[in-house]
């Protein structure tokens, strides 16, 4: 089958993660209001997301190498609505967060299994490119996810949301059914979970790679996290926060294209990388300077900007010297990364302090870009 014939749902099925995660984030004031919780522990509903979605990183990587890619998206899909529709009828913020976690495990998928079918057919520079082609469509999740969001929840509360998700998650699975070939290729390494990871886990540029991904998705996240709560201190309406996405959608659509643009143009990954980090930075003692006032927004249009450039070029190139296992590679790579978001997200939720979240993963994401460390690997895997 050829490529451009399934890249629209390899699209739809990579948004489907951050549409969860951004279609979900309007829910978390529901959350406090429905089940008599804080905000610090509402908060924590998108901390266990992320923790139960590394696992799932895991368990679908590993299966989309042994069973194919096509099946693992399947039961992965087939998971998460069973979990959305179990939401509906909770009657515990526990129980709530028990079956949030069974979700994320189901929504991994649409992350890693998909990630694995475009590695399987680009390479190098390639797929940099097209993983910036994808930036721009992912660009739009917030804006869609935010909007649906807070309709729904405005609407139906938080179990409106729930059952938005499961209908969407049952879509994609029909799709998924229809349209989406196996790419697993005919020879590939078996039973190297154990080497693979002793050897990801010793290498440093798997870890540059790993904590520069962290750096930019916290950044990006605690935004979704904390923005409730910041609206209501700001006595500003709620809807405004949906609207918000709007506007930073085109910011990370902004940062998409003018990375493809660059790229195209001869500029080195490591030189974008470089860029996103200084706009991540000055974007976040922006937001924590203007933490008083709306127009704290508009300094956050340079951190998803930055995301938008980084993102593309750290994914593209960090898995390419385990080409032989890449479904297994990017389990423990994937698992690597949302453990480090989800540690992040806990102290997000923890401090509630937006503007100071950026400024350290934008001080990170600087250290991280001076010097690439050489991959460990250079000979296969035995």
């Amino acid at each position: 089958m050829r490529t451009s014939t399934y890249l629209p749902l390899a699209i739809a099925l990579l948004m489907f993660p951050q549409l969860a995660q951004t279609l979900y984030s309007p829910a978390l004031a529901d959350f406090a209001t429905m089940f008599s919780v804080p905000p610090e522990a509402a908060s924590q509903a998108l901390t266990v997301y992320f923790l139960a979605f590394a696992f799932g990183v895991v368990g679908w990587g590993l299966l989309c190498d042994r069973v194919g890619r096509r099946p693992a998206m399947l039961y992965g899909l087939a998971l998460f609505t069973t979990a959305s529709v179990t939401a509906l009828s909770v009657e515990t913020f526990e129980a709530l967060l028990a079956t949030q976690a069974l979700a994320a495990l189901g929504a991994a998928a649409g992350s890693v299994v998909t990630q694995t079918v475009l590695r399987d057919q680009f390479s190098g520079p390639a797929l940099a490119r097209t993983f910036s082609l994808v930036g721009m469509a992912l660009a739009i999740s917030p804006a869609i996810g935010l909007a649906v969001g807070m309709g729904l929840v405005q609407g139906f509360g938080y179990r409106g949301t729930m059952l938005g998700l499961a209908g969407l998650a049952a879509v994609l699975w029909a799709w998924t059914a229809a349209a989406l070939p196996e790419t697993r290729p005919a020879v590939r390494a078996r039973n190297a979970l154990a080497q693979t990871g002793r050897t990801m886990l010793a290498d440093p540029f798997i870890w540059r790679s790993a904590l520069l991904v962290a750096a930019f998705n916290i950044a990006l996240f605690s935004y979704y996290s904390l923005g409730p709560f910041i609206f209501q201190r700001l006595h500003t309406a709620l809807e405004w926060y949906g609207y918000s996405g709007v506007m930073l959608a085109a910011g990370a659509s902004s940062g998409s294209w003018l990375n493809k643009r660059l790229l195209d143009t001869g500029h080195a990954p490591a030189t974008l990388e470089t860029l996103a980090a200084a706009l991540l930075l000055g974007g976040g003692i922006a937001v924590h300077a203007m933490r008083d006032s709306v127009w704290f927004l508009a300094p956050m249009l340079a951190v998803v900007m930055a995301f938008g450039i980084a993102i593309p070029n750290v994914l593209g190139q960090a898995l390419r010297a385990y080409g032989d296992r890449i479904g297994t590679a990017g389990a423990v790579f994937g698992l690597m990364y949302y453990l480090l978001i989800g540690a992040g997200m806990l102290l997000v939720g923890w401090t509630q302090a937006l503007g100071g979240t950026l400024i350290v993963c934008g001080c990170t994401a600087i250290g991280l870009c001076g010097p690439r460390p050489r991959s460990l690997r250079t000979q296969p895997l035995q």
